[in-house]
C-alpha cells in the first residue's frame, strides 16, 4: 500500500509538472539570438521593440532552387528563419520537387503533416518494425509522418510538384540518412561494414556529398 501511494504521488507530480511546462506566462516569445538556445527554445526579445513585421514571414511564397542532386528545394519557416515561432511548437516548410526529384529518406524529432498543392508524389514512412506505409498523393491530399520515423517523398508526375509541410516544433531538426553517412569523416571501411556498400561506392558518395576519410 505504501508503494502504491508513492507511485500515485509520483504520477500526480509528473502530471502537474507536464501541465506547468505547457502553461505560458507570456503571449509570445520572439527569439533573441544574442543568447544560446535552451531546451525550451531561445530567450525572448523585449516586446516593446517588436512590430507586426516580426510576426510575418514571406519566404514560402518563393519557389525553392531544385538544381541539386536530389532535384528538390526546401524553404523552411523555423525559429532560425522566423523567430516569432520560438516556443510555439509549430513550423512550416515549402517543398518544390522537380520532375523525378526526391526528398531523400530523413527524420525529424517531431511529427510532420504534408499537404500536396500541385503534382503527383509518392510519400511514405517506415515504422520501427520496418513496415513501410506509402501512397501516391495528389493535389489536396495530406499524409502524416509520425514522430522520429524515417520518411520520404518522390515526384512521380510529369510536372514539378509543390507541397507544404507543418511540424509540431519550432525547431524540428532534419537528419538525412545519405548526408549523415557520406558528408563527414566516417571512415570508408566503417561505412562498408554498416551499409554493405563496397569501397568504390562509398568513396563515390563521399565525393558527391563532401565527405572525407
Amino acid at each position: 500500500m505504501e508503494i502504491f501511494k508513492i507511485v500515485l504521488l509520483f504520477s500526480i507530480l509528473v502530471s502537474l509538472s507536464s501541465m506547468a511546462a505547457t502553461t505560458s506566462v507570456v503571449d509570445f516569445c520572439v527569439a533573441d539570438f544574442n543568447y544560446p538556445v535552451g531546451p525550451a527554445g531561445y530567450p525572448c526579445r523585449n516586446p516593446a521593440n517588436l512590430t507586426v513585421d516580426d510576426f510575418v514571414f514571406s519566404g514560402l511564397g518563393v519557389a525553392g532552387n531544385t538544381s541539386n542532386i536530389f532535384g528538390v528545394g526546401v524553404t523552411s519557416a523555423f525559429d532560425l528563419t522566423f523567430p516569432a515561432l520560438n516556443g510555439l511548437g509549430i513550423s512550416m516548410s515549402r517543398l518544390d520537387i522537380g520532375v523525378g526529384g526526391v526528398v531523400p529518406i530523413h527524420s525529424h524529432r517531431v511529427s510532420e503533416l504534408i499537404l500536396v498543392i500541385e503534382g503527383e508524389i509518392i510519400a511514405g514512412f517506415m515504422d520501427s518494425s520496418d513496415k513501410v506505409y506509402y501512397k501516391t498523393l495528389n493535389k489536396g491530399d495530406i499524409m502524416i509522418f509520425p514522430q522520429s520515423l524515417l520518411h520520404f517523398q518522390v515526384n512521380v508526375g510529369k510536372t514539378p510538384a509543390l507541397a507544404f509541410v507543418s511540424l509540431n516544433s519550432a525547431s524540428p531538426n532534419f537528419q538525412t540518412t545519405t548526408t549523415s553517412l557520406f558528408a563527414n569523416d566516417l571512415p570508408t571501411n566503417v561505412i562498408e561494414k554498416i551499409t554493405l556498400l563496397d569501397a568504390i561506392q562509398a568513396k563515390k558518395l563521399k565525393r558527391i556529398f563532401g565527405g572525407t576519410n
